[in-house]
């Protein structure tokens, strides 16, 4: 998107330096890095860095609206709410496509959002890998407002960990050491200090939580959730006999499990942005568009692109048994925007707020990046080919 950089970039990249950077980048958790690393990191010049900003702003005007949480109790499956939910989100993410404006440029367009965490400690550890490895100019951070290592570890340390002891607290998930995020686990224990903790191996006591360590019971004063409840209903039977997190205990969640729901893809309808794509709920659409073929069809309650309908029929329409359940999105044109050796790649970019006790508003702090020259942005449309998968942007100052 910084078309001198890019030619800088693509000029001095060569395959053995890449294969010097990966070694290097796996050799903190061998072994545990299981997605893709993209070739290169993307260059945002400042006015499109500032279009998306626009419009997280105005998404949060909503968020933050007295009203939010009565729009949003619908958003929260029966049987998933759980009790002493905070006053808001403790983080939350945006993901925007760099699309094409109609008129030759590129503008943000609004494709999913999460009131969850995403790889907030990974975000730290790969960046550094990158520049010491590939030239990034003085006048781009992947950082925002201001923010860096530093600064953003003293944040997350205050946002995750508080005033307890870091022993009690928890990241859950399960069977976190199967999982393809674990890298950003085990970088979030480094830098943290807390422990990784199984649903399996975690016992209740009345209203009190507790894991074991070195056969020590140790009480569990707040959870950093990176649980995600539609995994958890597939994984029951297998995981057996575990704590229902859906009770009440005297924890505190970071964040707590109803924001995963109250800011997702059930917000989307409500908001009205030039950056954030026209979306109806499937059961308010008393005529379906002519053209269709310009839509997207999507369940609320489903993670990572799982039962996303790309090419949408009238009939796909009239199969939904539950159109309270999904939403029709006009499609977006992703741009063909990262010159690469050979096809150009197209990117999405997550931005990073976090919402700390006591501030009005979440804040942007930091990003990841998907490179993708598929159909999606995931990796099943990316199989075999070469500069897609996980990178950073970097940001004009």
């Amino acid at each position: 998107m910084v078309p001198e950089l890019r030619e800088q970039f693509n000029n001095n990249f060569t395959r053995d330096k890449y294969e010097i950077f990966l070694k290097d980048l796996d050799s903190k958790h061998p072994g545990d890095i299981v997605f893709r690393i993209a070739e290169t990191p993307i260059f945002i010049p400042k006015y499109f860095t500032n279009k998306m900003l626009g419009a997280c702003e105005s998404i949060i005007d909503l968020i933050t609206d007295p009203g939010f949480k009565k729009l949003t109790d619908r958003a929260i499956p029966p049987g998933e709410g759980v009790p002493n939910e905070n006053a808001h989100a403790h983080c939350i993410a945006f993901d925007f496509g760099i699309c094409e404006d109609g008129s030759g440029g590129f503008e943000p367009q609004l494709i999913e959002m999460q009131g969850f965490p995403s790889l907030f400690g990974f975000q730290i550890y790969f960046p550094q890998v990158i520049e010491k490895h590939f030239k990034i100019p003085a006048n781009f951070s992947h950082y925002l407002n201001g923010y860096n290592d530093e600064t953003y570890l003293q944040f997350l340390k205050v946002l995750i960990i508080g005033n307890h002891d870091p022993e009690n607290v928890i990241l859950l998930e399960i069977k976190p050491h199967e999982q393809k995020t674990r890298i950003d686990f085990y970088c979030t224990q480094d830098y943290l200090h807390i422990p990784i903790v199984c649903l399996t191996e975690l016992t209740a006591e009345g209203s009190r939580l507790f894991y074991y360590k070195d056969g020590r019971k140790i009480g569990v004063k707040r959870i950093y959730n990176r649980i995600i409840f539609d995994e958890l209903a597939k994984a029951k039977e297998v995981l057996g006999n575990v704590v229902d997190i859906t009770r009440s205990y005297d924890v505190e969640w970071i964040p707590h499990p109803n924001w995963f729901y109250r800011i997702s893809k059930f917000t989307i309808p409500f908001i009205k942005n030039p950056f954030v794509p026209e979306t109806f709920f499937l059961n308010e659409v008393k005529q379906i568009p002519e053209d269709l073929e310009n839509y997207i069809l999507k369940p609320l309650f489903s993670f990572a692109g799982q039962g996303v309908i790309i090419d949408v029929s009238k009939e796909d329409l009239q199969h939904v048994s539950n159109p309270q359940n999904w939403i029709l999105q006009r499609k977006v044109k992703y741009a063909e925007v990262i010159k690469t050796p050979n096809v150009p790649a197209k990117a999405e970019i997550r931005l990073f707020y976090f919402w700390k006790d006591g501030m009005q508003r979440p804040i942007a702090i930091t990003n990841l990046a998907r490179l993708s020259k598929g159909k999606m942005i995931g990796v099943r449309y990316n199989m075999d080919k070469d500069w897609v998968g996980a990178s950073t942007c970097y940001f004009e100052k």
